[in-house]
C-alpha cells in the first residue's frame, strides 16, 4: 500500500518513506512505527500495543517507543508534518492530519502504457501481502478487463485481509463461476467453502449451507484429499452449530484423516485444531489440547498457510482457551495472533480484539481492555456479527471490575437479549452486590443445553455454580460440585477452575466456624490466580481474606492483606477495589486506636 501524506509518500511494500522525490532513511522499527500508526489511523493505539507489535518477545520500557516516537518526529519535520504523530495523555498515539492536508491511497495510475502491467502489480502486491495496494490494484485491473477465477481470489483474499470481508463476497461468488467455466472444480470448492465460512460468520447460516451443498457436490466429482478434507471440516462447523457436537468430531476426526501427511498442511492444522476444539467440548482436555497444540506449531512452521487460514487457525484455539477459563494459554495465543496479524500485513479483526481485551480485562490492564473491546464492537459488525454478545459480556466484564455496576449490567442484559450468556461475570456482579440467589439461578439457566457455548464452558461454570450454592446454603450441591471438578484434574485442569473450587470450599469451611480452614483456601484460591496474572481476581481475593481476618480480630494479618491489594488496586485503576481498600483500611485504624486507647 502506498499513502501520502503532505509531501510524504509512504511505500509499504516497498518499505521506503519519499519526500521530496527522494527516499528518507529509517531505522527498521522507527519504520514500522510509523505504519502502524498510519494503518490505525482511525483511533488511538495505545503504548502496550505499540510495545507488543514493534518489540514481539522482547522486554523493553517506554523509554524505546518514545525515542522511536522522537526521530519519527525528526524525520516528519523535514516536511512540516511532525504534529501528524499526536500524543493522546494517559492513552497513547494516533496518527492525524490538519487543515489542508490530506492523507489518500495512491490510486494505481492505468494509462495506455501501464495497462498490461497493473495485473501483474497486483499479483507482486498481493504476494509480498501488501494487500492494500493488491486490492486497489486488482479493482482497477478488472476495469479495464474482467480478471480470471485465480486474480479473483486472491482480490477476495486481499479484501479479506484488509478488514473489508463485505466487499469480498461478490468477488468469490464470481470466483466460483470462473472456476467452473474454466473446469477448475477443487478451486470453486475453495472460494464456494469461503463463501459459506463468511456467510456462517454473518449468522447466514441458511446461504451457508447453500454454499457448502454446493461445495460438496463439486468436491464428489474428483479426488482431491485437499477438497475432500475442506468441506468435512466445514460440515464439522455447522454440526457444532446445530448443536451435534459428536458428529462435529466425527466430522473433523474424518477431515484430519482424509489429508494428514498428504501435503496440504493448511486444511490438515485447521481441521486437527478443529478436532482439538471439540474434543475440549466433550471433555478430553488432554487430547484436545494436544491436539490444538500440534495443528498450531504445523502451522507456524509451515510459512505456506495464507493469512485468512491462519487467523481462522488461532482464532479457534484462542476461543477455546478463553471459553476454557486458560487464562495463561489465551494470554500466549493472544500475543501470538496479534503478532501473526501484524507480520501478515492484516488488520487486527473485531475477533484479535476481543480475545486480546479479555485476558487484558482478566490481567487487569482495564483501561487497555475497554478500549480494545470498544474497537471490537465496532469491528465485528462487518467482522463476526454473531460474536457480538460475547463481546458485551466481556466489555461488562470490564466495567464491572473498573466499579461501573450500571454500565456492566446494561451490557450483560444487551449481551442476553443478543442470545449469549452472559454467565459467569453477570452473576459474580450479582453475587457481590448480595442477591445470591439471582446469581445461583442465572447459573444454572446457564447450563440448560448442548450448545457448544454450554459444553466448552461447562467447567467454568460449575465452579462458578459451586461457589454460588455455597453462597446460597446449598452446601450438598456445593461439595458434590468441587468433587466431581477437583476429581477430574485431566479433564479440568486449569488454575481458574481450581481457584474458584477453593473459594467455595472456603465459603463452606467458614459456615462451620473452621477459620483456619476457610483462610487457607482463600490464600489457595488467592495464588492460583495470581499464578496466571488474574490481577483483578488476586485483588478480589485480598480483600475477602482481609475481611476475614478483621472478623477474627487478625488486625496486622488484614493489614498486609490491605496494603497489597491497594497498591494493585492503583495500578489496575479499579475505582470499586479502592473504595473497598479504604473502607478497610479505616476499619483497621478504627481498631488500631481502640487498641492504643
Amino acid at each position: 500500500m502506498t499513502l501520502r501524506f503532505g509531501p510524504f509518500e509512504l511505500d509499504e511494500a516497498g518499505r521506503a518513506l519519499i519526500h521530496a522525490q527522494r527516499e528518507v532513511a529509517l531505522q527498521p522499527r522507527v519504520f514500522d512505527l510509523l505504519v502502524y500508526l498510519t494503518r490505525n489511523r482511525d483511533r488511538v493505539v495505545t503504548k502496550e500495543e505499540l510495545l507488543d507489535t514493534l518489540w514481539p518477545d522482547v522486554t523493553v520500557t517506554d523509554n524505546s517507543l518514545q525515542r522511536a516516537v522522537s526521530m519519527l518526529r525528526g524525520v516528519l519535520r523535514k516536511g512540516g508534518m511532525d504534529g501528524a504523530i499526536r500524543n493522546m495523555p494517559g492513552r497513547g498515539y494516533r496518527f492525524c492530519i490538519d487543515g489542508g492536508s490530506e492523507l489518500r491511497v495512491a490510486a494505481p495510475e492505468t494509462t495506455d502504457k501501464q495497462v498490461p502491467d497493473v495485473g501483474a502489480r497486483a499479483q507482486r502486491a498481493a504476494a509480498v501481502q501488501a494487500w492494500d495496494e493488491a486490492a486497489a490494484l486488482f479493482e482497477a485491473a478488472d476495469t479495464i478487463q474482467p480478471l480470471d477465477g485465480a486474480d479473483l481470489h486472491q482480490w477476495a483474499l486481499a479484501l479479506q485481509c484488509t478488514g473489508k470481508a463485505d466487499a469480498a463476497l461478490p468477488i468469490l461468488a464470481r470466483a466460483v463461476s470462473a472456476h467452473t467455466k474454466a473446469g477448475n472444480v477443487s478451486l470453486a470448492v475453495i472460494d464456494a467453502v469461503t463463501l459459506s465460512c463468511l456467510h456462517f460468520e454473518r449468522g447466514q447460516a441458511a446461504i451457508a449451507k447453500g454454499w457448502l451443498a454446493r461445495a460438496e457436490d463439486w468436491a464428489s466429482e474428483i479426488e482431491d484429499p485437499a477438497t475432500t478434507a475442506l468441506t468435512l471440516w466445514m460440515k464439522s462447523k455447522v454440526a457444532a452449530f446445530d448443536g451435534e457436537p459428536e458428529q462435529a468430531l466425527s466430522l473433523a476426526d474424518a477431515a484430519y484423516s482424509t489429508v494428514r501427511h498428504r501435503d496440504a498442511v493448511g486444511i490438515e492444522a485447521l481441521s486437527l485444531a478443529y478436532r482439538g476444539f471439540y474434543r475440549l467440548c466433550l471433555g478430553d482436555t488432554r487430547a484436545g489440547l494436544a491436539d490444538q497444540d500440534l495443528a498450531a506449531t504445523m502451522a507456524l512452521s509451515s510459512g505456506d498457510i495464507d493469512p485468512i487460514v491462519g487467523g481462522i487457525l488461532y482464532c479457534n484455539i484462542l476461543w477455546a482457551a478463553r471459553m476454557f477459563g486458560d487464562w495463561a494459554r489465551a494470554d500466549q495465543w493472544t500475543l501470538g495472533y496479534q503478532k501473526y496479524c501484524t507480520e501478515s500485513g492484516m488488520e487486527l479483526t473485531g475477533s484479535c480484539q476481543l480475545h486480546r481485551s479479555e485476558v487484558l480485562g482478566v490481567r487487569g490492564s482495564l483501561g487497555e481492555a475497554l478500549s480494545r473491546i470498544q474497537d471490537s464492537l465496532a469491528r465485528l459488525t462487518s467482522d463476526a456479527p454473531w460474536a457480538i454478545g460475547d463481546a458485551n459480556r466481556v466489555l461488562a466484564d470490564v466495567q464491572a471490575a473498573i466499579g461501573n455496576d450500571d454500565a456492566a449490567l446494561e451490557a450483560y442484559e444487551k449481551a442476553y437479549a443478543l442470545g449469549w450468556c452472559p454467565e459467569p461475570g453477570h452473576a459474580m456482579l450479582l453475587l457481590e452486590r448480595g442477591e445470591a440467589e439471582a446469581a445461583y439461578t442465572s447459573l444454572e439457566r446457564s447450563l440448560i443445553g448442548k450448545t457448544w457455548w454450554t459444553l466448552q464452558r461447562r467447567g467454568i461454570l460449575f465452579a462458578h455454580l459451586a461457589l454460588a450454592a455455597a453462597h446460597t446454603g446449598r452446601h450438598e450441591q456445593a461439595l458434590e460440585l468441587i468433587e466431581e471438578l477437583s476429581g477430574s484434574p485431566d479433564r479440568w485442569p486449569m488454575p481458574s477452575i481450581r481457584a474458584l473450587t477453593n473459594e467455595a470450599q472456603s465459603v463452606l469451611a467458614n459456615v462451620r466456624d473452621e477459620y483456619d480452614s476457610a483462610l487457607r483456601h482463600l490464600h489457595l484460591a488467592r495464588q492460583l490466580w495470581s499464578s496466571i496474572d488474574g490481577r483483578v481476581q488476586a485483588v478480589r481475593l485480598r480483600l475477602r481474606i482481609a475481611k476475614l481476618q478483621l472478623a477474627h480480630d487478625d488486625v496486622r494479618g488484614a493489614s498486609a492483606e490491605i496494603h497489597a491489594a491497594q497498591l494493585a488496586a492503583g495500578e489496575l485503576g479499579s475505582r470499586k477495589f479502592e473504595a473497598a481498600c479504604a473502607a478497610l483500611r479505616r476499619e483497621v485504624d478504627t481498631r488500631t486506636r481502640g487498641r492504643a486507647a
